[in-house]
């Protein structure tokens, strides 16, 4: 043995052959599970590391372990610790959840290592929960970029270790608070059950006194149980070990010293953790606790865990011989669950959410809704890039990965998003070197995708021609569009419907021309760069002017628009600029811009929103809007908590006005009318309302925010009206299923207010409505916020922060992001207001807001590129469609799976009786939908692509209501006729042969 010491490979070997001889009669999943004792409480011990992707240090330095002066921590070392313990013991287990590490430390390993591994894991040993690419955030995502990462991860598992990868359990132990549709996901994705680590206080309190620590979700409102039903259960102790039980190198407790010594505590250790798990014992139902062993980044010395886990083990079972009925054994997720299950027990049922989360009467874990709102806004950006990308490589295939501009592929964005979408990335909770990194890294996928995109789009138009892409449109910023005379713009998109936008271009001129693809000239308007944009862009761009126009796209396809510029140097024509006042006070009351279906009143006193009316509806509705600040706290006498990335608490209930009154000046075109509202020098805002569009658009600019008075600050947008409200608000679940919210209210326990603000604040991922019995008002955003009615008949969504403090959650630093000149971070963002009556609402928000969330890609060239083929024509307008979908149904996905395969999930996205129209089901011809290739197979598959439809069965659960058992499919796929209920997502793999011209013209 000495000699194997010194010759690693021999020592690999020689455990490696071990686990292959102890485990050739054993299996994966819950046969693999080990024996427990029925008249005996079993305690099982779960050996687990949870490793953030990104927090305190980023992604490579947690993997590889550098800059441990932060914290000590590298995720190699702790795969290279376990395994060899595994491998060494087949009673032991572990778990694994991170899959962009694990995949990363399996790319670095020999093939004999891989062999040993996935022998551990078809024996159950080394199991994978979660298997996400990350453990995703649950408040600021949206649900198509958790389906994505959870795709990502599942299909690496499935590709390396088949059946036995599949992890049965979801495990989300840290993220702050836990989603409705995170759940009704879970569930559709074929997970058998879902453990959490944080809830509420008060919530947890009154759960172990009820005993009702685990229960059955019912995850939707629309699909029918138990499609979106998910067992349930909450962790006792966090993910951490129970006190005094931590025996990691990073640990400060004592080891269990059981020889003839002086230091001997096992009497002492062992009664300890027998009243340790009497007193779990008492808050859960079953025969069966849990105990998570482990925590963050632990395990890189596994010894020292399985070493006092073995002894534990030994010394607690060993007083059954003195009638102790204590069981002790290691275990998984996975086999805890399934002991719970075979008790065939009924289970109590939850129906809302996990929201908001509070640690302590003032702690309350509502202000990363909208931390870090310019990260939050590029991950949602890089969504919707990252959709284009899918589509248009699945659409031509390799002609998209190897072309004139270069070989790329999607991958690169898809693993960045994965990323991002991590508990403390798009939550906005990490440092802000780590939040860098995440920005670095979605850069690379922009740069990556644009190489696919550019072969794409020059494969089907026919030319090469120089693709730029300009990604500061938003502080109209664009090198060609400011220089050319003339260039195109190709207007792709990526929805299965035809859409129009509104498009602006900075540029230099003042007359342009447009055509269209048919050769029909587009009006357009040429409008001053207002003030408030050249202070935020600052010397990044020389544009005087912005051409603006309305574009529309056929379904999944483009429209290309040829744009010249005029001579002449005169004002740009229909143009009126007007400035209103210089101070607050005119001889006129009001005045008012308005299009086709909306009017807009101001209080020229003021300069603020007086009214919007509907025109088409005929509702009025007062409604005023301005900018506030919460004074951040910084701790108090009755308590130290301060305001921080992860917690809001203001010093007070009442915000403070940023102004009384806006300065302002609008301008009136016959494409566009704006009001510009000055508030102050920090804060300012523009009216819009686009020619023929039925929603007002307010595009806010924020930043930076003062602190030289010492106060951190909470800006919010406020909305009043008049609507009888009594008390409810409504929000979106990750931009699913809407949410009552009842102020001041929990639904599963007497809630106790302690902070009468942030305690009423929710995540909004895409809308949040008020109403009375008429009329509802929807107020859409661009990105994850923070948001609240806190009194009867008012909205307000928090759109920036920043703090002086750190609140003591563990990321080390105040929220006090420098931005691009380090005197603060200036975001600027876009509200949607709709105005309609309660019945026709929800067509209305349901469309627009997905409009926004998979808008248009502008892409931009000088034109007069080479063919791309000798003699191939230019295809100015194609779709990739032989007809759209239906309104109700949307194309979540198109996506390129391998070589032959296209991975397509469509998807119903109306609730149950939420519209006449929407909510009806709907039916889709798939064999017929697609022009650029045919569909030679069809396999349907789970939510996450991982698992056969026909081979999803899952656990079934008895609730107080009876056990719904999912029925299978009896009938044979039929691909020209797919239909799909309300809120329903079905996922296809398609094998596919490209058709022999797949350049359609729309």
């Amino acid at each position: 043995m000495g000699l194997l010491l010194w010759a690693p490979g021999a020592f690999f070997f020689f455990f490696a052959a071990a686990a292959l001889r102890w485990g050739s009669a054993a299996g994966c999943g819950y046969q693999s599970c080990p024996v427990t004792k029925p008249d005996m409480l079993n305690v099982h011990l779960i050996p687990h590391t949870h490793d953030d992707v990104g927090w305190l240090k980023t992604v490579d330095q947690y993997f590889f372990g550098v800059r441990n002066d932060i914290q000590h921590a590298g995720v190699q070392y702790i795969l290279d610790s376990v395994i060899p313990q595994l491998l060494a013991d087949p009673s032991k287990r572990f778990i694994y959840v991170e899959v962009a590490f694990f995949a990363r430390w399996w790319g670095l390993q020999t093939e004999s290592m891989r062999q040993a591994v996935k022998q551990l894991v078809a024996e159950g040993r080394l199991e994978f929960v979660n298997g996400g690419w990350c453990m995703n955030d649950e408040a600021a995502v949206h649900y198509s970029a958790v389906i994505d990462q959870m795709s990502l991860g599942l299909h690496f598992l499935q590709e390396t270790f088949g059946e036995c990868g599949r992890p049965r359990v979801a495990w989300h132990i840290d993220p702050f608070g836990h989603s409705r549709e995170q759940a009704s996901l879970f569930a559709q994705m074929g997970y058998d059950g879902f453990f959490v680590g944080r809830i509420d206080y008060q919530d947890k309190v009154q759960r172990e006194a009820w005993r009702e620590m685990e229960q059955l979700w019912r995850a939707s409102g629309s699909l029918a149980p138990p499609v979106a039903d998910l067992f349930t259960g909450v962790l006792p102790n966090g993910y951490n070990p129970p006190m005094s039980l931590c025996w990691d190198q990073i640990c400060s407790d004592n080891p269990i010293v059981d020889d003839d010594s002086e230091e001997n505590n096992v009497e002492s250790l062992v009664a300890y953790f027998l009243g340790t798990a009497a007193a779990q014992a008492n808050y859960y139902r079953t025969n069966h606790i849990v105990m998570t062993m482990g925590s963050d980044f632990q395990y890189e010395n596994a010894l020292m865990w399985y070493k006092n886990l073995d002894k534990l083990i030994k010394h607690v079972n060993a007083k059954q011989e003195s009638g102790i009925q204590v069981n002790v054994l290691y275990s998984t997720p996975s086999c805890y669950l399934w002991e719970l299950n075979k008790a065939n027990m009924s289970w109590t049922v939850k129906y809302d959410d996990f929201f908001p989360y509070a640690d302590g009467p003032h702690q309350f874990w509502t202000g990363y809704f909208t931390s870090r709102p310019a990260l939050k806004r590029y991950e949602r950006l890089s969504n919707n890039f990252l959709q284009v990308c899918n589509q248009l490589e699945a659409l031509t295939g390799i002609q998209g990965n190897m072309g004139p501009y270069g070989n790329a592929n999607s991958s690169v964005l898809r693993q960045a998003m994965g990323v991002a979408q991590h508990h403390d990335a798009v939550s906005g909770t990490a440092k802000q070197h780590v939040t860098n990194d995440y920005a670095k890294q979605l850069s690379a996928g922009w740069d990556a995708c644009q190489i696919v995109i550019s072969n794409a789009l020059a494969s089907i138009v026919g030319t090469k021609e120089n693709f730029i892409y300009c990604t500061q449109l938003n502080i109209s910023v664009c090198q060609l569009t400011e220089a050319a005379q003339t260039f195109m713009v190709i207007v792709y998109n990526p929805l299965a419907r035809p859409v129009g936008w509104n498009i602006r271009l900075p540029v230099n001129g003042s007359h342009y021309a447009i055509l269209s693809p048919d050769g029909q000239t587009v009006p357009n308007e040429v409008i001053p760069v207002s003030s408030f944009t050249r202070a935020v862009r600052r010397d990044r761009g020389d544009a005087v002017n912005e051409l603006v126009f309305q574009a529309s796209a056929p379904p999944l396809g483009y429209r290309t628009y040829s744009i010249s510029r005029l001579p002449g140097r005169g004002p740009a024509r229909s143009r009126a600029l007007k400035r209103l006042h210089d101070q607050p006070g005119t001889e006129h009351l009001s005045w008012a811009i308005e299009n086709q279906h909306l009017r807009v009143v101001f209080d020229s006193r003021t300069g603020l929103l007086k009214e919007i009316e509907n025109l088409d509806k005929n509702i009025s509705l007062p409604l005023s809007q301005n900018f506030f600040w919460y004074n951040a706290s910084i701790g108090n006498q009755e308590n130290s908590q301060a305001s921080g990335a992860y917690i809001f608490r203001p010093n007070t209930s009442e915000p403070f006005l940023i102004a009384q009154g806006a300065h302002l000046y609008h301008v009136k075109t016959g494409v566009v009318q704006e009001v510009y509202q000055n508030f102050s020098d920090w804060c300012s805002q523009v009216v819009r309302l686009y020619d023929g569009q039925p929603y007002v658009e307010l595009e806010w600019t924020v930043g930076p925010i003062p602190i030289r008075d010492g106060l951190g600050k909470e800006i919010i947008s406020r909305f009043e009206t008049n609507l009888q409200t009594d008390g409810l608000f409504y929000t979106d679940s990750n931009g699913r299923e809407i949410l009552e919210r009842r102020r001041n209210y929990r639904a599963t326990w007497n809630l106790s207010q302690t902070e009468p603000v942030a305690g009423n604040y929710y995540p909004v991922n895409s809308r949040i409505y008020i109403k009375d019995k008429k009329v509802q008002l929807t107020v859409l955003t661009d990105r994850s916020q923070g948001g609240s009615s806190i009194f009867d008949g008012s909205l307000e969504l928090m759109v920036h922060r920043r703090l002086l403090h750190d609140d003591a959650r563990g990321v080390g630093e105040p929220l006090l992001e420098p931005g691009d000149y380090l005197n603060g971070l200036v975001v600027r963002g876009r509200h949607l207001i709709l105005l309609d009556t309660v019945e026709s609402s929800a067509e209305q928000h349901r469309l627009r807001a997905q409009q926004e969330y998979m808008a248009p890609q502008l892409v931009l060239a000088p034109g007069g590129g080479p063919p791309y083929h000798p003699g191939q024509d230019s295809l100015k307008e194609y779709t990739a469609l032989n007809h759209a979908l239906p309104s109700n149904v949307h194309l979540l996905t198109l996506a390129q799976w391998d070589p032959n395969t296209i991975l397509i999930r469509l998807e119903h996205q109306f609730e149950r009786e939420e519209s006449v129209n929407g909510s009806m089901p709907a039916v889709v011809n798939l064999q017929n939908l697609f022009s650029s290739f045919n569909i030679i197979s069809l396999q349907e598959m789970s939510l996450a692509a991982n698992q056969k439809r026909e081979d999803m069965k899952r656990l079934i659960w008895q609730s107080a209501k009876g056990a719904v058992e999912q029925k299978a499919d009896s009938a044979s796929l039929d691909p020209t006729q797919i239909t799909l209920q309300p809120m329903e997502i079905r996922t296809f793999l398609a094998h596919v042969q490209p058709q022999a011209s797949s350049r359609r013209r729309a």
